[in-house]
């Protein structure tokens, strides 16, 4: 019986990930990238761009198909081209090798330290975005082994600043100055991954829309004076009770046409106890919406714009009153909501003419992807196989990804990954970020297949 059952394991295991001398592979690329400090302000991208030109010079692609540059030395992007036989326009693979700040004080283990522990990788990027970084360069490194002959090109772009945006974002600086390098007739990024609850995979995403980013700063002035002699008119309490105000507050809960789809077939598919819930919300229903907001965060923000405190300063001295209190507060917009209405309601919101609410974007957002039949079937067969039962589900990402600079520009860019996360223990940008061991190389194959089939 033990033998039967190991067989049998050995078998679901070479159908659902890659032979083991290319999950090594990928392994010791995604290793290497996790361990290279490429934060926003206290790393940088170019060693991570210049890792995987040595690991791709390395299994024979030549200087003229390999590009790096970027808008500063330190936000260096990478951009590689596998040539196929030009009978069609080429597929572009996305990812950003970026990552969110994390201090050492803040995690149980070094976040720039790539950790295996309890079936999880662990590692500041394991999940945004260095997984899917890691596994673009060790796919295309073994396509070329193969000698596999795609009738369009392939591109891999690892690129800068998707997650600090600004003037050395790699996605928008390639589109102004390098477009020929990245111009496709559609785009892979990130943004879509399969969602599991409890253990159970209930459905690998596929993201066509995103909401867009505002970010704004709430800002107090005063004349501040000595702390011996306080007053009611104090720039911390200004803006404490503004932000407050914002804590209790909801943007309205709405649907649109993705998000609508979305609950409907969740309705389906969830297991959990919120089926008429999640069917109503599909429908417009807001005390659905409600609840079904209520249970879970990441459903809370696919039904509403949602703005929220994320970093604080204030005061110049101990023993004086504060002349200065501030926050910054980062918003995640639907489409359909503009940002002067965010804006607007969030002057309404914190109701205190003494906190100025600034807004401190460029405003940026794209059209959502036309969903095309040949990238919905094959994610949606390729998931069938190596998944029964689960389903593939078009979605509007709650965050934003650097997918709308290429939707902006006319290249329709699809979000999807292969890899499962809990979605209630989702840990993007938070402490302790990681990735699970077999779900990383589930992922890896799952990429793998879905490369080989849309470039044919």
């Amino acid at each position: 019986m033990f033998l039967i059952f190991s067989l049998w394991a050995a078998s679901v295991n070479a159908q659902t990930t890659r032979p083991d001398a290319e999950k090594q592979l990928a392994h010791d690329i995604y290793k290497e990238f996790i361990e290279i400090q490429s934060g926003f302000t206290t790393g940088a991208t170019t060693p991570v761009a210049e890792a995987a030109a040595a690991r791709l010079k390395a299994a024979g692609f030549s200087d003229a198909d390999i590009f790096l540059g970027g808008a500063i030395p330190k936000k260096g992007n990478l951009v590689v081209r596998y040539h196929g036989t030009g009978a069609r326009k080429p597929i572009l693979l996305l990812a950003h090798i970026d990552v969110v700040e994390a201090k050492r004080e803040d995690w149980n283990m070094d976040p720039f330290q790539f950790i295996e522990k309890d079936g999880y990788f662990y590692g500041r990027g394991t999940g945004d975005d260095k997984a899917q970084a890691a596994v673009w360069i060790a796919n295309l490194i073994q396509y070329k082994k193969e000698g596999f002959k795609p009738d369009r090109d392939i591109i891999v772009a690892l690129t800068a600043d998707e997650e600090g945006g600004g003037p050395y974002n790699g996605v928008d600086w390639l589109l102004k100055n390098h477009r020929e390098l990245i111009e496709s007739e559609f785009a892979l990024n990130e943004g879509g991954w399969g969602e599991e609850s409890k253990g159970k995979k209930i459905s690998n995403d596929l993201q066509v829309s995103e909401k867009y980013v505002l970010n704004f700063r709430f800002e107090v002035h005063n004349k501040g004076g000595h702390s011996s002699m306080p007053v009611h008119d104090n720039a911390i309490y200004h803006l404490a009770g503004g932000l407050q105000r914002l804590s209790d507050f909801g943007f309205p809960l709405k649907t649109n046409e993705v998000t609508a789809a979305y609950f409907s077939q969740m309705s389906k598919l969830d297991p959990g106890p919120f089926k008429e819930d999640l069917a109503k919300a599909a429908t417009g229903s807001q005390e659905a919406m409600e609840r079904v907001a209520a249970a879970s965060p990441a459903w809370n923000a696919t039904l509403r714009t949602t703005c929220v405190a994320t970093m604080l300063e204030g005061g110049h001295a101990i023993n004086a009153l504060p002349q200065l209190a501030a926050a910054m507060v980062n918003c995640r917009v639907l489409p359909e909501d503009a940002p002067e209405y965010v804006q607007s309601t969030l002057e309404k919101v914190v109701a205190d003419d003494q906190v100025a609410v600034k807004n401190m974007s460029n405003f940026s957002k794209g059209p959502a992807s036309p969903m095309r039949p040949d990238v919905l079937n094959a994610v949606t067969d390729i998931t069938s196989s190596m998944w029964p039962g689960v389903a593939t589900v078009p979605i509007m990402v709650m965050g934003a990804t650097d997918g709308r600079y290429l939707r902006s520009e006319g290249i329709p860019c699809y979000g999807v990954q292969g890899f499962f996360f809990d979605r209630d223990d989702i840990r993007f940008h938070g402490r302790d970020e990681r990735l699970g061991v077999q779900s990383f190389y589930e992922g890896q194959a799952f990429l793998y297949t879905l490369v080989k089939r849309l470039s044919k």
